[in-house]
């Protein structure tokens, strides 16, 4: 198949600009090789692995598996007892990792020390003047993530139709569009408003490779778009995730007189327990992150067939609008 080529494949040295969301718990070696070998970008999460040296361990693995250009994620969230970031980025760099996501509040030093190791960054925010920031600190590549996505959308619910734009008009360098993407229509889509390409989370979650148990996979399927939930908007931390007992849980916590802390809902969303959800398939006992774009995802394909019907049927979507003209 014919590669796509603009700024974004060329930064990232793919065939086509489609990048795996560094989710927590999923983005392990089987799903990042899986994506990078069909030709897309695919991502490590820094945080799944316990200790940065186990990081090490997973890169190199990875590399193993892939000869292709892969990426490591990096959330930095503010916590009262953070990961040792320090030693994350340590580790990324020693390993000589080429391309790296960020989300979160990261510190103008961390660019610093990525962009002179010749590293290229992609950040992903959710709003135009994060975006600008980013941009400012020296990213190379901003992905605007929309209020379907799944995880965090932030608080100013800004949908993609109107964000995606949006961060390209303020913006020099390449918009990756984020959220609310399952396939080559919504492709078509991101590149019409200005994107050079998409990140894909829950999509990637519904695929043959993807290191999740097959019930997981299968609800996702199931599910309508109107299946998910915001947990957290009380606490200002907004979280979009499955409709499940344990949402709803949380929402009644929320909304029960007088409110709720984290504290209280700790025991319902520690991420130990949606970790042995995915891993056991049972869907009722932890947290099951997700977007709004479950409404159109209908099978488990691999990683290599879904990136090619992705691909294909964006270029008919892009011609027969142009056609239109």
């Amino acid at each position: 198949m014919k590669p796509i080529k603009n700024r974004v494949t060329k930064l990232l040295g793919i065939e086509f600009p489609i990048v795996q969301g560094g989710m927590q718990w999923v983005g392990t070696s089987e799903m990042a090789s899986a994506v990078s070998n069909a030709g897309g970008l695919g991502t490590l999460s820094a945080l799944t692995q316990a200790t940065p040296e186990d990081l090490g361990r997973e890169i190199r693995r990875c590399q193993t598996m892939t000869k292709r250009p892969f990426g490591v994620n990096v959330t930095m969230l503010r916590t009262v007892a953070p990961p040792p970031y320090e030693r994350i980025f340590d580790v990324i760099i020693e390993q000589g990792v080429k391309l790296v996501e960020t989300a979160g509040n990261v510190p103008v030093e961390i660019y610093d020390r990525l962009l002179a190791a010749g590293i290229t960054i992609i950040h992903k925010c959710t709003s135009v003047r994060h975006a600008v920031t980013a941009e400012k600190r020296g990213v190379h590549i901003v992905s605007i993530d929309g209020f379907e996505c799944a995880g965090h959308p932030g608080e100013d619910d800004v949908p993609g139709l109107v964000l995606i734009p949006a961060a390209v008009r303020a913006l020099t360098i390449p918009v990756i569009a984020s959220g609310g993407i399952a396939d080559g229509r919504g492709m078509a889509a991101a590149l019409a408003l200005g994107a050079e390409g998409v990140n894909m989370g829950t999509r990637f979650v519904a695929t043959q490779e993807a290191p999740v148990h097959e019930r997981i996979k299968q609800a996702l399927v199931a599910a309508r778009e109107t299946d998910t939930r915001l947990m957290f908007r009380t606490l200002k931390n907004t979280a979009r995730v499955l409709s499940n007992p344990i949402s709803e849980q949380v929402l009644a916590l929320e909304h029960q007189p007088g409110g709720c802390s984290f504290d209280d809902l700790r025991p319902l969303v520690a991420g130990a327990r949606g970790r042995a959800a995915l891993t056991s398939g049972a869907l009722e006992d932890g947290v099951i992150w997700a977007g709004q774009v479950i409404g159109l995802i209908d099978d488990v394909p691999t990683c290599e067939a879904l990136l090619k019907r992705m691909v294909t049927q964006c270029r008919e979507r892009l011609s027969a609008a142009a056609s239109l003209c």
